[in-house]
């Protein structure tokens, strides 16, 4: 144990080392430059993930996971606490009349994808019991699908009648597990994954390779390097206002053309499994991006869902 703590402290000191002489002779600017080299290297997150739980994927601004299994009907809270996870609620769920993943208004189905609690609802009909938690379905990868349908909630049961043992398409959670729900989360801080079946854990190496990713493609949109960043593009990509991958590449080339120096940068960045009904092993990244040219500035979320196949990353839709 003293020996390998000994090798990673000469290894630190090198690198320290290294890089003084590197601000010494060129500048900060030349420091800043290898710090981003690393941050492409896979290896370098394996090493950073090393002790951290990662089986319902990676967050930085978000604490709570809230998972539904829509064939088992099984609602679960975990906490993300000192990079581990915590089971603070396991209790059965009524979910959608009909089987499979919601594409239209009222097919009375369930979604399947990964979601956002965008707010809390208190006064409404008693049929839906004390309180509603409310989802941001449809995102930008159900809408690249042309799906459609709102108001799909987590809510409670009805306060005088009795009710079915299916929904329209909601998640309905008895009463006072709903109330111990809304009382162990911070709804900004949560994410909702519903599935048809279980989740299965992430692996580091698969999250290694997505945060690789992330730096090399973001890398390659600094430099104006179209090439390298289309690569990223899978030829299934699709906007959520409907463009293809043909539109996208035309609108990014006139971009590009202009060699605008960039300044971006990602902050609070979540990785999370993303269950879906198209037989993909996808992802949804979810970050704070900054995005500065002479010209234009933005500063907000940024959306990603990728697919990882065969070791590789492609992005399938962004909002």
């Amino acid at each position: 144990m003293f020996k390998h703590f000994f090798i990673l402290l000469l290894i630190c000191s090198f690198l320290n080392a290294d890089l003084v002489n590197l601000y010494r002779t060129q500048g900060i600017d030349a420091v800043k430059t290898q710090l981003e080299e690393v941050l492409k290297n896979k290896a370098y997150w394996k090493d950073f993930l090393q002790n951290k739980d990662t089986q319902f994927g990676y967050y930085e601004s978000k604490q709570y996971v809230i998972i539904t299994e829509k064939e088992t009907k099984k609602l679960k809270l975990y906490k993300n606490e000192n990079n581990k996870f915590e089971k603070l609620l396991d209790d059965k769920v009524i979910v959608g009349e009909k089987e499979g993943d919601k594409k239209v208004e009222g097919d009375k189905k369930t979604p399947i994808g990964a979601y956002n609690l965008t707010s809390k609802i208190t006064k409404l009909d008693s049929f839906y019991g004390p309180l509603a938690l409310v989802t941001s379905y449809p995102n930008s990868f159900d809408k690249s699908l042309k799906k459609n349908g709102h108001g799909i909630w987590i809510h409670g049961m009805p306060l005088d009648s009795d009710r079915e043992e299916y929904t329209k398409g909601c998640i309905a959670l008895d009463n006072p597990q709903l109330e111990q729900l809304d009382k162990s989360i911070n709804f900004d801080k949560s994410v909702l994954l519903i599935s048809q079946n279980d989740i299965q854990s992430v692996s580091k190496d698969e999250l290694s390779l997505i945060f690789s990713f992330i730096f090399n493609w973001k890398d390659a949109w600094k430099k104006s390097d179209i090439d390298t960043y289309l690569s990223y593009y899978s030829q299934d990509f699709r906007k959520s206002n409907g463009a293809n991958i043909n539109d996208f590449k035309k609108y990014k080339k006139r971009i590009f053309s202009k060699k605008e120096d960039k300044t971006i940068k990602f902050s609070n960045i979540n990785i999370m499994p993303y269950p879906n009904s198209i037989n993909k092993k996808m992802y949804k990244i979810e970050m704070d991006q900054l995005y500065r040219t002479k010209r234009y500035k933005f500063e907000g979320k940024k959306e990603l869902y990728i697919e990882v196949k065969n070791d590789k990353v492609s992005i399938l839709s962004e909002g």
